[in-house]
């Protein structure tokens, strides 16, 4: 069966924006399985992942990324205080209270409004973008291009809606703005991958039958999405429950080596390596990323880390020591497992899987918590993908745990949340109902009940008691929900001396929720509707409606009187 693409224009670009890296990759309109991912060169190292930093000039007038920005930061004189650099900002959108006035902060601890340092990171991205394709497509246009976000599981309604303003102030155009979680566009690789790539040589999901269950772990860089879905008559995709998110991946292995480092030269040297030989600390990062990657469950003997000569200068020196073996031989809790050669440092192999212990069994519990669940009785496949699914080490762990579970890692799959994104921009409906990760409601003052309602609560109005605060249910979490579905409720209110109606949009956590004021709810938004000139002395009707799309939610309130209508928007993919 052949998928043909939805988009309306000539170019879907899709753009991952991680805690600690970032990429790109484009793929035309007929021929939307045929993608191309841009690689990026720093120093010895060719790969599609750059580092997400952004060195920004002061007064706006110069901003670089990636690559790029670390080594003309590494330029700069001490003390510059010309430029700000920011690394690893993008964590800010794990934030689900972010607000349009949230700062961020650079190394050196000054800080600038987060929405405005992802507008100049998103800037350079989307010329850098447009660059790329132009030089490979003649007469392409800017608005040829569909471009695709990909947001942390993890951040809430707040941190997307920061992430889609600040794409519209680099200059996209909001029609052409799409943003997809990640743990979806991961899901979405698996899915299409058969009917992207005619010669997939790995296993996909593509083949399966409608109605099968699938468990999706993805292990990213940073953190670690694990759900399960279900696919559709359609082939579009069912979220069973909502994801479950953790810090499982492979910066939590590099947290753990880096500390063990730290207490191996002391926790000073190794602070004072990372400040004063920045571009030699950064090096050194990038190949433990790649190490961290390889690390297979069987070899015996050794592994072997390259340590820095600068770092070796600064320990011998501290240390007041000949070389640097001694400063190993001096540290009593390491000298039984760890020794020096040749620049290298030689870790027992199965000390330095130790480093992974703590996340690879984070990993397997949270699966296994899943797999009790009611709802993913049934399940028999699962799927991983992200670039920490690669190592060999988790592999053995998963298929050692859950060996009665077939069990896919797709060629490729590092990329799967890319090239995922770039599928969602071709096929935006291809995931068909997700399950509601919140209770969503209004605010309502009911006549006061004395069998139901608190004392505290009530309040007089005219001539009847109310119940103030009440929070009246829509939607409940876990809830399946269909693209367009609509649910509103009709209030009939009593005109008040500001003339003005504020009607409240409110989440929670919990399922039942009695009242707005509860710590576990939360005002998602307001609008003000201010009533009929013809109406200001009596009762009127308001109509209080929600509409999911696939990648927004809509709040409205309509005057039902006068026909005018109040309108505010969320990207709210994972409700």
């Amino acid at each position: 069966m052949e998928i043909y693409s939805k988009s309306t224009r000539l170019v879907v670009a899709a753009i991952q924006c991680s805690s600690t890296f970032f990429c790109f990759a484009f793929s035309l309109k007929n021929t939307w399985g045929r993608l191309f991912t841009y690689k990026w060169r720093g120093g010895s190292l060719i790969s599609y992942k750059a580092p997400t930093c952004l060195l920004l000039k002061k007064d706006f007038t110069e901003s670089l990324i990636g690559y790029e920005a670390e080594d003309k930061y590494l330029e700069l004189e001490d003390g510059n205080n010309d430029y700000h650099f920011f690394k690893h900002f993008s964590t800010i959108l794990h934030q689900s209270d972010i607000k349009q006035h949230t700062l961020c902060c650079d190394v050196t601890g000054r800080s600038l409004k987060a929405i405005l340092v992802l507008e100049h990171f998103i800037r350079c991205i989307k010329k850098i973008v447009y660059q790329w394709i132009e030089a490979g497509i003649l007469g392409i246009h800017e608005d040829d291009i569909d471009y695709v976000f990909t947001v942390p599981t993890t951040g809430g309604e707040n941190a997307k809606l920061i992430m889609r303003e600040a794409a519209v102030n680099a200059g996209i155009k909001r029609e052409y703005l799409t943003i997809v979680l990640e743990s979806e566009a991961a899901s979405i690789y698996c899915q299409y991958l058969k009917f992207a790539k005619d010669d997939a040589s790995s296993p996909v999901l593509g083949v399966v039958k409608p109605g099968t269950k699938y468990m999706l772990v993805h292990l990213g860089s940073s953190r670690a999405n694990i759900t399960v879905h279900q696919k559709c008559e359609d082939n579009t995709l069912d979220e069973v429950f909502p994801t479950r998110i953790g810090p499982w991946a492979a910066t939590s292995v590099d947290d753990q080596i880096q500390r063990f480092l730290s207490e191996l030269v002391k926790e000073k040297i190794w602070e004072g390596f990372k400040t004063e030989y920045m571009e030699d600390y950064l090096e050194f990062t990038r190949v433990l990323e790649e190490l961290i990657q390889t690390v297979r469950p069987d070899k015996r003997g050794t592994t072997r880390l390259t340590i820095p000569f600068s770092l070796v200068k600064i320990c011998t020196k501290s240390h007041g020591v000949k070389n640097f073996k001694e400063v190993v031989e001096k540290n009593d809790a390491y000298k039984n497992n760890v020794s020096f050669n040749s620049g290298k440092l030689l870790l027992n192999n199965d000390f330095f899987r130790g480093f992974f212990k703590k996340t690879i069994d984070g990993i397997v519990k949270h699966m296994d918590e899943i797999f009790q669940e009611s709802r993913a009785n049934d399940v028999k496949i699962i799927v991983m993908v992200g670039c920490f699914s690669e190592c060999p080490l988790v592999q053995d762990a998963v298929r050692k745990n859950f060996s009665n579970y077939y069990i896919i890692v797709p060629e490729g799959g590092s990329t799967a949340v890319l090239e995922g994104a770039v599928y969602f921009g071709h096929i935006p409906d291809a995931v068909s109902r997700r399950s509601a990760k919140y209770t969503y409601g209004f605010q309502t003052w009911p006549e006061f009940n004395e069998d139901i309602h608190p004392e505290e609560k009530r309040v007089q109005y005219e001539k009847l008691s109310r119940c103030r605060d009440v929070f009246l249910k829509i939607v409940t979490k876990g809830d399946k929900i269909m693209t367009g579905f609509t649910k509103s409720q009709i209030f009939r209110v009593s005109c008040n001396r500001d003339n003005v109606l504020e009607c409240g949009l409110f989440i929670s956590e919990k399922k039942n929720p009695i009242f707005v004021d509860e710590p576990d709810c939360k005002l998602l938004g307001t609008l003000q509707v201010p009533f009929s000139q013809s109406n200001q002395n009596s009762n009127t009707l308001v109509e209080e409606k929600l509409v999911f799309g696939i990648t927004e939610l809509i709040f409205t309130a309509e005057d039902i009187y006068s026909g005018l209508k109040y309108e505010i928007n969320f990207d709210l993919q994972e409700v």
